[in-house]
């Protein structure tokens, strides 16, 4: 019989922050700069003589973040330098924070927080010229958030593939309500690793792995999974002896992990405080408690703001979370709809369904006047439109954002309900159709339902079903 091992994970994740300029000098902070090497100056070149000045915005930031997790804010935090070579790092050192951070604590997603600091990001390496590569500075010295959890141990591999790339997500969340970080992967503004080892065990930790630079919510979730699948196999055949302790790569075009090298201990790093920063007393230059009012409805808060006020699908509500604007829109529109929940859920399954769907096809398209919006809403829920109507319309409107009434009057779009015409039209199509009353007189409902379809085809979809529906249930009785 097989062993049961227990994943554990640990997260540590650096986001870019949105500021003006870079860490600890004047150049631009821009990540849409495609020209390499053109935001750098001497202190992000490490030119000598050339000292580093604080970014107050960037250290403003972290702080959000802290204050969002209910992290501890330090009143003491300083910067140090983590010591070791590399091309993109010009100084030979990276400034960053070891024993004194700005934030300690925390909890998010599942995950017990340890620590969110601030340090500088290294250039950029562009391996795609062949036989050598170069650097592009533009990005060397921009601030980063760099946050680490706990390690948290699931109950198995599914579950720990589950709740990693959770956290990942949920963290991408926070960073853009509080407005400190666009965290577009694809860009490389948030980078995730992971530390992944198991154990059969509970209380023994297995010999950890770190997997590194994963830039993709797909890639945490596949490269987890690989890992956890790999150090499995490996206990399995060499009952324990085999797994190193290591870092690796994760390789989107094979889906599989590969060894970089040994893992470094922090100290191998040599740290030792920076002496061209001052030490930082936060707890003077910032008023903490002024900033945690301060801050936004994070995504967590929303949630029960959303399921308690408008009462929509779980699946609506991440479709929200996942798009502040769309989620801006949405709730303009309830505030139209008299708090009526009904109206809204409709409201919410146009836009989460519909608009989103268009949208994937044709990216372009904008919202709707809210005004015309609600007029839809009410339109269908009185009955004046049928549901492929609405959705028809609805299409037209994003398309050319005019009144949906005046629509279904130009497209004869409006839906029937005077029983009298109807009834003129189902005696009409009850004495042409013998056979399918029959059929319907013998206990098969969905007769029935062919002669609702008759009607709304000589309507041309404008007959109101439920009242054509009873209209024929009465004749036929």
């Amino acid at each position: 019989m097989k062993k049961k091992y227990h994943p554990t994970i640990g997260l540590e994740i650096h986001a870019e922050l949105k500021t003006l300029t870079k860490m600890f000098c004047g150049c631009k902070n821009d990540p849409d700069e495609e020209k390499p090497n053109v935001n750098i100056c001497p202190v992000c070149m490490a030119h000598p003589g050339a000292l580093p000045v604080l970014n107050k915005k960037a250290i403003e930031n972290v702080i959000k973040v802290g204050l969002a997790v209910n992290g501890e804010i330090a009143d003491f935090a300083e910067f140090d330098r983590k010591n070791y070579f590399y091309p993109d790092i010009p100084k030979g050192y990276q400034i960053s924070q070891y024993k004194y951070p700005i934030v300690s604590g925390g909890h998010l997603a599942g995950f017990d927080i340890t620590r969110v600091h601030l340090e500088e990001d290294t250039a950029n390496n562009k391996h795609d010229r062949g036989d050598f590569s170069l650097i592009d500075f533009n990005r060397s010295g921009v601030p980063l958030m760099e946050l680490v959890t706990e390690p948290r141990t699931f109950e198995n591999a599914k579950e720990a593939v589950f709740g990693a790339t959770k956290f990942a997500e949920e963290l991408q969340l926070m960073l853009w309500y509080l407005g400190v970080s666009e965290a577009n992967m694809e860009k490389g503004e948030m980078r995730v690793e992971a530390n992944i080892s198991i154990s059969s065990d509970l209380k023994k930790l297995g010999v950890k792995v770190e997997v590194k630079n994963l830039n993709s919510f797909r890639s945490v979730e596949r490269a987890i999974k690989y890992e956890l699948d790999r150090m499995t196999q490996l206990q399995e055949e060499s009952k324990g002896n085999e797994i190193a302790q290591e870092t690796r790569g994760w390789d989107e075009a094979k889906q599989k992990t590969f060894s970089q090298r040994k893992k470094e201990s922090s100290e191998d790093y040599r740290y030792f405080p920076e002496p061209d920063l001052p030490k930082l007393k936060l707890h003077e230059a910032f008023n903490l408690e002024k900033m945690k009012k301060e801050l936004p409805e994070l995504p967590t808060q929303k949630r029960v703001r959303y399921k308690k006020d408008f009462g929509i699908k779980n699946e609506d509500i991440e479709s929200f979370m996942n798009d502040p604007e769309l989620a801006k829109w949405f709730e303009e529109t309830t505030s139209l709809l008299n708090k009526d929940k009904e109206k809204i859920k409709l409201a919410s399954s146009l836009i989460t369904n519909d608009y989103i769907g268009i949208k994937k096809i044709k990216p372009n398209i904008k919202f709707p006047k809210t005004k015309n919006f609600s007029e839809l809403v009410y339109m269908f829920s009185n009955a004046e439109i049928s549901s492929r109507a609405t959705k028809d319309i609805f299409s037209m409107i994003l398309e050319n954002d005019e009144s949906p009434m005046k629509i279904a009057k130009e497209k004869n779009l409006l839906q029937r309900n005077d029983e009298g015409a109807l009834k003129t039209i189902a005696q009409k199509i009850v004495d042409v159709n013998p056979k399918v009353v029959a059929d319907y007189k013998r206990g098969k409902e969905q007769a029935l339902m062919s002669l609702v379809g008759q009607i709304m085809k000589e309507t041309k979809g404008s007959a109101n079903p439920t009242v054509t529906k009873q209209i024929l249930t009465d004749l036929l009785k």
